[in-house]
């Protein structure tokens, strides 16, 4: 019983250290991710995915994620332009393309990634009007991609997409922007009504000039109105009077012939 107790003694702290070694020797890794070795300090290789050996209490790594992954940009303060404040925020994704350099030419490069895209979008807004913001987001979008991108090539790093996610103006602009759109939509209100009276006056002067080479149209018209006329009342009777009739009398005013009158007159 001795011996056994003995020889467990033994045993014991050798399976241990043989499963410390075990697990130290091999790594299992997913298909998104790398391992970066380094041996003694010193960069070996970047090995993955699957099963990788590595020497024990020797070799150490840090593993890497390939797929795309996402920075929320928090609430910026920024003046544009135009000089107008307003809070804004973004989305960066982003993934590793060269998982040796984003180790080791940057220090946590998520965190590096974040504070530049806080910075790109400050500095990009800033060179843009209000209105310009609001309308046309997707050429800011690809602005700010455009400079994180290049500036996070030497780390390894491919920004797939910036979104700017939400423009917050402050009231006093949002009354302003609102007393503009009304005053805009009472300009074109009164531009369509003076368009609509141009081209009815443009039809009038059309149907003039065929009347005027069919002087009886004007007489059909006469009796046109006449007809809707009785139909909508009974009591009165319309009579149309020739305008030639009215301009005989007038003739007569220009031409000066008095006029006779009556001795109840």
């Amino acid at each position: 019983m001795e011996n056994l107790v003995n020889q467990l003694s033994w045993v014991i702290p050798v399976i241990v250290i043989a499963f410390m070694m075990l697990i130290q020797m091999f790594k299992i890794l997913r298909e998104y991710e790398r391992a970066v070795v380094f041996r003694l300090g010193k960069y070996m290789s970047t090995k993955g995915p699957g099963l990788i050996f590595l020497i024990p209490f020797i070799d150490k790594i840090q593993r890497v994620d390939l797929r795309v992954l996402t920075i929320n940009v928090d609430k910026q303060e920024v003046i544009t332009k135009d000089n107008v404040t307003v809070n804004v925020d973004a989305i960066t994704f982003f993934r590793v393309v060269d998982a040796e350099r984003a180790v080791i030419q940057v220090e946590k490069y998520i965190h590096a990634t974040s504070m530049l895209a806080q910075t790109t979008l400050r500095s990009i807004v800033g060179q843009v009007e209000l209105d310009e913001l609001l309308a046309e987001r997707e050429k800011v979008n690809k602005q700010i991609q455009e400079i994180i991108d290049r500036h996070t090539d030497p780390w390894g790093i491919k920004v797939v997409s910036v979104e700017v996610r939400d423009v917050v103006l402050p009231e006093n602009m949002k009354r302003a922007m609102a007393r503009q759109a009304e005053t805009e939509r009472d300009r074109r209100a009164k531009v369509i009504n003076a368009e609509g009276e141009f081209q009815a006056a443009e039809r009038l002067v059309d149907a003039a000039h065929m009347i005027e080479k069919a002087p009886a149209a004007l007489q059909l018209r006469f009796l046109q109105t006449m007809n809707e006329v009785a139909d909508e009342s009974s009591t009165f009777v319309f009579m149309p009077i020739p305008m030639d009739f009215l301009e005989a009398f007038k003739a007569i005013k220009d031409s000066g012939v008095p006029i006779i009158k009556t001795d109840d007159e």
